[in-house]
């Protein structure tokens, strides 16, 4: 299940999201900014619950029940696909769900109530009588037909009584009106459903479709083998191919379209036994460990199924593709980060990056890998990370900023071009921006890059610094504004006098010049200034140096601060 996001108004409730928090491995705490301190800041409630609900993130809000039902109404829709939303006093002496019955809502309940050591003011009839959801079988298990479902257990709640036909283990304890000639039946099984209206069937994900062909129709063939065998597709519980078809995207696109994890294995050799096996059917014999003869055969020898008696779990099946997401922290604000970014990180199994920014990047769950390096590791890191993704692993690289500024993307980039090894090749790899320093910076000042400008970094560990002089001397000709990364440093401390010697050439002693030191942090500042008043001393290697062109101007209305921005129209 995603970890559920604990969202609470004010300081009042952290202590009761705390105990919450330790139900839910990889939980964060969402407060509202400038109330409180806790994992995540949201500035607006509603807008906050609205996205949460969207995204499908459990939500488990410490206010009101009522706040929280009008703050979702709208997305209110489809029953089937809702997430849980449960409400809990502040104090924690009560635990109400509210939506995701489906979703396992009550048990959600049960498990925060438990920590809080009250009772849950569970309603739903169902969970009352029977003390489970029916409809909501366990994970590794599929319900055939909601609409169904509701209709067998309102017949249930009206008196009638059931029978449970195949394994059910989590009923043998449920409270269930049991009689061994009832007209209803419960029926575990990966046969499809034919309809019948005095059945719930469950199917146990408990088949494993292996495949060694290529093209478009790769999901309709596993429907149609499926079929032949008179299987639900619902049973279906992974699409395994050979690890040399790892990058074939017509697999990725055939694993979406029939909703289950691809996983791959390697072809055996053809066993002496069984020298002319299918293909498909090596690769399932390898995987599953289980004899050839026991394997559904296709007449497409390129296609082959199993089945086992127990639901599979897929990731005891060969290995996932490996992926590798670069991601952009923002500026250091938790709500600054872009939400693609806070969802891979929470995905992935190995964390990579500057200590400083894997520490920015937390909490995580015991069983996440975090594998801090010193800054200047950037390509050892990179390898390190796609060896760990190819070996199936979800890996997340972490940069400050935006990671194709100055930052982790490119050098990623860089460690696959120089490699030719086909495994890196296989990894699926995904770049997710962030707000950059100077975007962060800007945004506070007003906008200062209202009008064209660059990014310039003042460091000379990996271009000599004539290059920066030259493209200093153009910008600067150019009129661009200009905003420096890495302006300053102990081994540098000559450098950024050199660079406003070359601007002063080129710009007036009154350009406008803003400089923010650690924005989006604890002890930020942002000051606003002038060419000919700025000094290196001003500036250090956590600063932000935004300079001005010719048309880059200030103001102030009243008491309040000074806005700068660049206008959109050029004299």
């Amino acid at each position: 299940m995603t970890p559920p996001a604990i969202v609470i108004l004010g300081a009042g409730a952290l202590a009761t999201a705390r105990r919450v928090q330790t139900c839910y491995p990889g939980a964060q705490v969402h407060a509202l900014q400038g109330r409180v301190e806790a994992d995540v800041a949201y500035t607006e409630l509603a807008a906050h619950l609205h996205e949460l609900y969207a995204r499908g993130t459990p939500i488990v809000a410490l206010c009101a029940a009522g706040i929280v039902i009008r703050c979702v109404a709208p997305l209110l829709s489809n029953k089937g696909v809702e997430p849980p939303v449960l409400a809990v006093a502040e104090d924690g002496s009560a635990v109400v769900p509210l939506l995701g019955g489906l979703a396992g809502v009550n048990a959600m309940a049960r498990e925060i109530a438990a920590a809080l050591d009250v009772a849950p003011a569970i309603t739903t009839s169902g969970e009352l009588r029977f003390g489970t959801c029916v409809l909501n079988p366990p994970d590794g298990y599929a319900l055939a037909s909601l609409t169904q479902g509701k209709r067998f257990v309102s017949d249930l709640l009206a008196g009638e009584s059931t029978r449970v036909e195949g394994d059910a283990p989590w009923l043998d304890n449920v409270q269930l009106p049991r009689a061994t000639g009832a007209r209803l039946a419960i029926r575990v099984t990966p046969k499809a459903w034919d309809g019948g209206a005095d059945e719930l069937v469950i199917h146990p994900r408990s088949v494993v479709a292996a495949v060694c062909v290529s093209g478009t129709k790769i999901a309709e063939q596993v429907l149609a083998a499926l079929d032949a065998h008179e299987l639900a597709p619902l049973s279906l519980a992974a699409l395994l191919a050979p690890i040399e078809r790892m990058g074939d995207q017509g697999l990725s696109e055939a694993a979406e379209a029939l909703g289950v994890p691809l996983r791959f294995a390697g072809l055996p050799e053809a066993s002496p036994a069984q020298p002319s096996a299918p293909a498909a059917s090596h690769l399932l014999e390898a995987a599953l460990r289980v004899p050839y003869q026991t394997l559904l055969q296709d007449a497409n020898a390129d296609l082959a199924l199993a089945l086992t008696r127990a639901p599979i779990d897929p990731d005891t099946i060969g290995r996932a593709r490996g992926r590798l997401t670069v991601i952009g922290l923002g500026p250091g604000s938790a709500e600054l980060m872009v939400p693609a970014a806070r969802k891979a990180l929470i995905e992935a199994t190995d964390i990579l990056g500057y200590e400083t920014y894997v520490k920015m990047a937390g909490p995580f769950r015991a069983d996440q890998q975090v594998h801090g390096t010193d800054n200047r590791e950037e390509m050892q890191r990179a390898r390190h990370a796609f060896e760990l993704a190819s070996m199936g692993r979800a890996v997340v690289v972490v940069s400050s900023g935006d990671p194709g500024v100055f930052a982790m993307a490119a050098a990623v980039l860089e460690a696959l071009d120089a490699s030719d090894d086909p495994r890196w090749a296989a990894v699926i790899l995904d770049i997710v921006p962030g707000v950059s320093a100077a975007m962060a910076t800007a945004a506070q000042a007003g906008a200062p890059l209202g009008h064209d400008f660059c990014m310039l970094s003042l460091s000379d560990n990996l271009k000599p610094w004539s290059i920066i002089e030259t493209r200093l001397r153009h910008a600067a000709q150019a009129d661009l504004v200009m905003a420096f990364y890495n302006p300053i440093s102990r081994a540098r401390p000559w450098q950024l006098d050199k660079a406003l010697d070359i601007l002063r050439e080129h710009r007036a002693p009154e350009t406008k010049v803003v400089l923010g030191r650690d924005i989006g942090r604890p002890g930020s500042s942002l000051r606003s200034t002038t060419l000919g008043e700025l000094r290196s001393a001003d500036v250090d290697m956590r600063t932000m140096v935004i300079i001005g062109s010719s048309t880059t101007r200030g103001f102030t209305r009243g008491a309040q601060r000074e806005w700068v921005y660049t206008p959109r129209w050029y004299p």
